[in-house]
């Protein structure tokens, strides 16, 4: 995989600072230099616990929402339009203390993915990972749809 610049991971790791990620007080832990693996973990603080006092189904989202596609547009290039298009979260059991998420894509499935969108054009792509307390139990689980389509002219239409 490719290096990215270390500016590139700089501005990714002030997503620490971005207001909703203070406000659940999530925390991007590790990035990879080629942006290909991230940790992320959140605490369980009085201002991220919901009314029966465990973390708050929003924050946990919040926390796991943008990785796959962050993964996704750094390692596929700028030749693909990457979007989320679905996301669920299943909630296992409550989460109590710090909870940590890791987002990983292997190179071997970028490269398929990549081959696979340069013949038919675009595609949906699921992904999955799961929230640990530190227990190591599952708090619970992320599937994310992505929608990934080569850039490029759209054939002239009504000519």
């Amino acid at each position: 995989m490719k290096s990215i610049s270390w500016k590139k991971r700089f501005k990714i790791w002030l997503y620490n600072f971005y207001p909703p990620y203070i406000g659940a007080g999530i925390r991007i832990k590790k990035i990879a230099k080629d942006l290909s693996f991230f940790q992320v973990e959140m605490n369980l603080r009085f201002y991220n616990k919901n009314y029966v006092g465990v973390h708050f189904g929003g924050s946990l989202y919040s926390m796991c929402d943008p990785f796959f596609m962050l993964i996704l547009l750094e390692q596929l290039g700028s030749d693909f339009i990457v979007w989320d298009k679905v996301g669920s979260m299943t909630f296992v059991k409550p989460g109590k203390g710090k909870v940590t998420a890791t987002f990983a894509i292997p190179e071997s499935e970028i490269q398929r993915i990549k081959m696979e969108v340069e013949t038919k054009r675009k595609g949906e792509y699921h992904f999955t990972t799961n929230v640990f307390d530190e227990g190591d139990d599952i708090v619970a689980t992320l599937e994310k749809t992505i929608y990934i389509r080569k850039r490029g002219r759209l054939p002239v239409q009504n000519v």
